[in-house]
């Protein structure tokens, strides 16, 4: 196992553990931490084992950081729905 895959791992176990955290702020602070520090990684992981590797890493962060993606596609469907309508 290459030294990205396994801080992939240990990125995936901390994520699942920070999940189980009380938190006042529905673990925002949290998810934008993973995020900050899984962009890189996914991109380390992808330069060090290919592409594909870097696919089934990138499917299970997104289901560590489900909620995230969930409301950023909302968003970003929003406002692509606005832009639309003001355009037509």
């Amino acid at each position: 196992m290459t030294l990205s895959l396994a801080l992939a791992c240990l990125w995936a176990i901390l994520g699942g553990l920070l999940a189980m955290l009380p938190s006042r702020d529905n673990h925002w602070r949290l998810a934008y931490a993973l995020i900050a520090t899984g962009l890189p990684l996914l991109v380390y992981v992808v330069w060090q084992n290919g592409p594909l590797v870097g696919l089934v890493v990138a499917l299970g962060a997104a289901s560590v950081l489900r909620w995230p993606l969930r409301h950023g596609w909302r968003w970003l469907r929003g406002r692509t729905l606005r832009w639309k309508a003001r355009h037509d």
